[in-house]
């Protein structure tokens, strides 16, 4: 059996290649963007002399938001809002930094605990399936190898059932980290933090970094969807 064959025969030709192998090269050139992006700009130090903690502090302070902390985490990138317990979790690089990086990050972290505080409607939607996707997302491959060891179709279609739940999640995470990131360019020059020219760039192409990421996440998700679903249907 040549090698071709032997791929095709375990459902990892063509299909495979498009649906899963093109999204999976596309998600980590996109990390690579947002790493490229936050190394090269974390190392221009901003004019406001600000750095990403206080940056998020003021930010609160100036939209009367004060029963959300702001904490210091040791996770690179590692970067979120917490609705649940209103931290604001930002990594070392970022906490103690007053790069343009940081301060882009900050904000746009920020911009999440401003969308709560205004109960924006995309993350009270987001919040409301974290639970269900948590669930979906942890029995996903288990229900899904079972499925195809043990012929159980009922369990395959569970799988599919819970990357479908992973789709809507992600889609509902686009709008909200893409206005969390509008919310953050305007804020930052509004408040002074960063200056025309060299500073609005280098936010922007940080934060337009990160935005890639989570397109490319569902991209990827609804490629290994389709592609299951191809599978499972060939197979049945």
């Amino acid at each position: 059996m040549t090698m071709l064959a032997y791929i095709h025969g375990y459902g990892l030709g063509a299909n495979w290649l498009l649906l899963v192998g093109v999204p999976l090269l596309i998600g980590l050139w996109a990390q690579f963007r947002v790493k490229s992006a936050f190394r090269k700009w974390g190392e221009v130090r901003a004019s406001s002399n600000v750095t990403g903690a206080e940056a998020a502090r003021e930010i609160l302070a100036a939209a009367k938001i004060n029963d959300v902390s702001v904490v210091e985490t040791n996770d690179f990138l590692g970067d979120h809002y917490d609705p649940a317990s209103k931290r604001l979790c930002l990594s070392t690089n970022v906490y103690n930094t007053p790069s343009v990086a940081a301060l882009g990050i900050a904000a746009h972290e920020t911009g999440h605990a401003i969308q709560h505080a205004a109960a924006y409607a995309p993350l009270k939607w987001r919040m409301a399936i974290v639970p269900v996707t948590a669930v979906a997302s942890n029995m996903l491959w288990f229900v899904f190898i079972a499925g195809f060891i043990f012929g159980i179709s009922g369990l395959i279609k569970v799988a599919l059932l819970c990357f479908l739940v992973m789709i809507v999640f992600q889609l509902i995470t686009l709008p909200v980290e893409f206005d969390a990131s509008r919310r953050a360019k305007i804020i930052l020059q509004q408040m002074g933090m960063v200056q025309p020219g060299q500073e609005v760039v280098g936010v922007n192409k940080v934060l337009n970094a990160a935005a890639l990421t989570y397109v490319a996440a569902l991209v990827a998700t609804i490629g290994q969807f389709l592609y299951y679903f191809l599978l499972s249907r060939d197979r049945s």
